[in-house]
């Protein structure tokens, strides 16, 4: 044991020795900076906010909007959204072309009270830019103590338009369900907002009640789903899929590992996914596994196109590094980042729409799908 720490110990010796000889220069040069400031800056800095700085940087570096520094209690709000409880405002912000977009406005929540809208680009937080903020931060300058308020700045249509909200404690029920009434056959309605880390319980909760309804049929609405827990999603996938791949991620040097279902008891009933702009990452990748099994029929508009996932990687003193480590690719190894998934059935929805049209056609294609199988049955 101690001969493996000492092999251990002696490696890292080696590497952060051969680390500082090959970077001699810019190590020196980050002393030097951090020097300067403590001399000549006009405020008092710490030494510690100075290295943590540096720490940030170097994750920005990487120019990658999911993979960002968070520091103990940004990491704690990042945790209390996968929980499914925020302090917040009741938005879900996304990237889309180098700009933090609104995803999605929860119903009855104090974004929706005050008007944002879905395709609001994000400007400004409390007067900060969010141009120089990465996704996350922007996010945590969102959310907050309820009963505080915070300022947002937004493009619409390229007309700035602000808001003061005042932040409330959010309680996103991550899935809601329900009966389809005045059905020739009952239909099982579920919308997955997001998918928390509870959300694959909540799930069979909603099935079962389902079930014991005596459904014909299913609808999963992942529309403005931004994602979440990937686990959640595995275990909801197995509910749908066959058995055999859910999933495959491709690692750092083409590692390829494969999230398989060796569950045989799905639920045996025709399915319909609806899917949006604003479906993204977990939604994409169970959208994706039931289209590539042909376990149901993809409905709506094309989904968001992010296949990276984020590892969560904590430090001793609290601190996380949220880091892209791998990316996905559908059970049939299509990777969907940037191009997303094409549904099997477009149907385009505006807000002038007084119908919603993705809804009315998801229980076309069920209704048809219900009745194809009663006539086999018939016979």
């Amino acid at each position: 044991m101690w001969l493996v720490i000492s092999v251990f110990c002696f490696c890292v010796t080696v590497f952060v020795g051969v680390f500082f000889v090959t970077n001699y220069q810019e190590i020196m040069k980050i002393v030097q900076v951090a020097t300067l400031i403590k001399m000549e800056y006009l405020e008092e800095v710490s030494y510690q906010q100075l290295l943590g700085g540096v720490v940030r940087g170097m994750v920005d570096s990487l120019n990658d909007p999911y993979s960002v520094y968070l520091e103990k209690e940004e990491y704690e709000k990042f945790a209390e959204h996968l929980q499914g409880a925020i302090g917040g405002i009741g938005v879900a912000v996304g990237v889309e072309e180098e700009n933090f977009v609104v995803f999605s406005v929860y119903a009855g929540t104090p974004a929706e009270k005050v008007g944002l809208q879905k395709g609001d680009i994000l400007y400004k937080v409390n007067d900060k830019y969010v141009r120089d903020m990465d996704l996350d931060e922007a996010v945590n300058h969102m959310r907050g103590d309820p009963g505080t308020k915070v300022r947002i700045s937004v493009l619409r249509d390229g007309v700035l338009k602000e808001f003061e909200i005042m932040r409330d404690v959010i309680n996103l029920p991550t899935i809601a369900s329900e009966v389809l009434t005045g059905e020739e056959f009952p239909i099982g309605y579920m919308k997955l907002a997001l998918f928390a880390i509870n959300s694959d319980e909540a799930m069979n909760d909603h099935l079962d009640k389902l079930l014991t309804q005596k459904v014909k049929g299913l609808i999963l609405d992942l529309r403005d789903n931004p994602g979440g827990d990937l686990q959640s999603c595995v275990n909801i996938a197995r509910y749908f899929l066959p058995q055999g791949a859910i999933l495959h991620t491709v690692r750092k040097n083409n590692i390829v590992a494969t999230i398989r279902n060796d569950n045989s008891d799905r639920i045996e009933l025709p399915l319909v996914v609806l899917i949006n702009g604003g479906s993204a990452s977990a939604a994409e990748i169970l959208a994706g596994a039931i289209q590539d099994h042909q376990s149901g029929t993809i409905v709506g508009e094309k989904s968001f196109g992010k296949a990276t996932v984020q590892e969560l990687l904590r430090l001793r003193d609290g601190d996380v590094v949220k880091l892209t480590h791998a990316k996905y690719l559908t059970p049939h190894m299509k990777d969907l980042q940037a191009d997303g998934v094409h549904p099997d059935i477009e149907v385009l929805l505006t807000a002038e729409d007084e119908e919603d049209k993705q809804l009315l056609k998801a229980v076309e294609v069920l209704k048809e799908k219900i009745a194809g199988e009663k006539d086999v049955s018939d016979n």
